[in-house]
């Protein structure tokens, strides 16, 4: 029984914090997730550069 409390007072403390919570407009998600997919694109990108140019030097050791 005393389980079950302490699970209704953490719900109850989530939801009263969840209320302070600055959430972002439509317009602001709408930028920052653009922002996180343009950088995650241009890292990838790098690293594959990045990678393709350390195979091709490593195959010319090789050889």
């Amino acid at each position: 029984m005393r389980f079950f409390k302490r699970i209704g007072k953490f719900l109850h403390e989530v939801r009263v914090e969840l209320k302070k919570v600055n959430w972002p407009t439509k317009r602001e998600f709408s930028v920052f997730t653009s922002i996180v997919l343009t950088a995650v694109i241009v890292i990838g990108v790098f690293f594959w550069v990045l990678d393709s140019a350390f195979l091709a030097i490593l195959q010319l050791v090789i050889r």
